[in-house]
């Protein structure tokens, strides 16, 4: 999974993308100080696999990966060119997902693009940039199918919703807020539109509003009306904070955060957000020799999540020894799961479960 940070210059976006990924992205009080996109990856914390690992003590503990992408900051005018627009665009295409991070306190030692703060103003900057970008691309595709339907009727359809989305976006609206039926989807799948892309917005707090004032921040609110209306998750945050304990132990990291009232950190809830916007789960596999999980799409069926290890496992799939997470932790042994029946042979047509464990039987 691969998340594209973005946000206007000076609204915390590189300091947290510093904090979740200590990668060590610069950050400074003026535009454009990430220039190049900032990679930073990060283990997806998984306390199944840390069971595994105390009950198989493996050679080797491969958790699942997160890839995290700091895109550089933009202005007014990046679908033309402006600033670092095109870099801007071909890096967000990139991406599975974007965190757009939102400034969403106050302070006059932190200058802000545009003078002052503005969530939905920040927001709309950088959708509109987005959506410009769309329409210069449909626009392309409709003048081809409309050539193509006067000679396959057929294709009026696909011409009648290129049109439909084109006005919808020209009216400001991101390619996330129309409503598409499942066919009209199938349509639009080859075209890629950065609108379209699944958005966390992360609103970026003060502590003491992250802390307890939440609901009385009304550039939270802004943020929290937007999302709603494209369907986008919300994620209140805290830069700092998250600053503050990236480089703490796991004990004190804890410690921290119970003071807070907070169960998890900026980057837990982030990724957990992420899994669910993107439909993720995970498969483990288990054993002496390795410990790992395996990220795929939920609904994927068990020879093709065979070949997330290895593609000769999809080609000669025979089947799938299974067993649930919870009921290997019930039995507490595999020899004892076993000895109940809670190990399963699944075959080909197998819908794959979060935290299912799994051995593959394949013949090459």
């Amino acid at each position: 999974m691969k998340l594209g940070m973005v946000g206007l210059p000076n609204v915390g976006k590189s300091t947290l993308f510093n904090a979740l990924t200590n990668a060590g992205a610069e950050s400074a009080n003026y535009p454009f100080c990430t220039i190049e996109p900032n990679v930073g990856v990060v283990s997806v914390p998984d306390e199944r696999l840390n069971y595994l690992e105390n009950m198989y003590h493996p050679k080797k503990f491969t958790p699942a990966v997160l890839e995290f992408v700091d895109i550089a900051g933009l202005v007014k005018g990046a679908s033309k060119g402006e600033g670092l627009g095109n870099k801007f665009l071909s890096n967000i295409r990139e991406v599975d997902a974007i965190v757009h991070v939102v400034r969403c306190f106050e302070d006059p030692n932190i200058v802000h693009v545009d003078g002052q703060i503005g969530p939905k103003r920040d927001i709309e900057t950088i959708n509109l940039e987005l959506i410009f970008s769309d329409i210069e691309i449909l626009e392309r595709r409709l003048s081809k199918s409309i050539k193509a339907a006067k000679a396959d009727k057929k294709l009026q359809g696909e011409v009648d919703l290129l049109e439909r989305l084109i006005a919808h976006l020209e009216d400001g609206k991101t390619a996330r807020s129309f409503d598409f039926t499942e066919d009209e989807l199938e349509m639009i799948k080859q075209t890629p539109l950065l609108s379209n892309k699944p958005v966390i917005y992360a609103a970026n707090l003060c502590e003491e509003d992250f802390s307890g004032n939440l609901e009385e921040n009304r550039f939270y609110q802004e943020v929290c009306e937007i999302a709603k209306e494209e369907n986008a998750a919300v994620l209140p945050i805290c830069a700092k904070i998250e600053e503050d304990i990236a480089d703490m132990d796991a004990e004190e990291k804890s410690m921290f955060l119970a003071e807070l009232n907070l169960k998890e950190s900026g980057l837990d809830r982030i990724i957990r957000e992420g899994y669910s916007l993107l439909g993720l789960i995970s498969f483990l596999t288990a054993g002496s020799d390795e410990v790992r999980a395996w990220t795929i799409t939920r609904g994927t069926k068990a020879p093709r999540a065979a070949g997330k290890i290895h593609t000769d496992f999809e080609k000669g799939f025979i089947r799938a020894e299974i067993i649930s997470f919870d009921d290997l932790v019930a039995c507490q042994t595999m020899a004892t799961a076993k000895e109940k029946g809670l190990v399963r042979l699944e075959g080909k047509e197998y819908v794959m479960q979060d935290g299912d464990i799994v051995n593959f039987r394949f013949n090459v």
